[in-house]
């Protein structure tokens, strides 16, 4: 049994490296890093020459008051728009997108396409 859930994550682990070994965020265009989890979605926008998270942003906390989960299109919308703002307070304009395991689908699709209509080049 447990043979089959070290597969698993071996299988989860080659697939998020395969995404990131062609991602490499600058001061001009930083990486955007997407993480989902069951409940709630986790972004930072991060400087891989300096090594430095720019700017973050997650749902925590609206699930920590609310008691429900804040994985939605709509919550994906609102942290694409908050995260935009801190990205011009910033002076970026221009991101990749790591989505890391995940599909780019669903909730991770809502979160970049906020983006765009927040301005900034994806």
């Amino acid at each position: 049994m447990y043979g089959y859930l070290d597969h698993r994550n071996e299988k989860r682990r080659k697939r998020a490296l395969r995404v990131r070994k062609k991602l490499r965020g600058t001061s001009e265009k930083p990486r955007l890093s997407i993480h989902k989890t069951n409940k709630n979605l986790f972004v930072q926008i991060i400087d891989d020459e300096v090594g430095k998270t720019i700017a973050s942003a997650n749902t925590f906390k609206d699930s920590k008051s609310s008691k429900s989960a804040c994985k939605s299109k709509n919550h994906a919308k609102k942290l694409g728009v908050q995260l935009a703002e801190d990205a011009k307070k910033n002076n970026i304009e221009r991101l990749i997108v790591d989505r890391g395991r995940f599909k780019y689908h669903g909730v991770i699709a809502e979160l970049v396409t906020s983006l765009r209509e927040a301005g900034i080049q994806v």
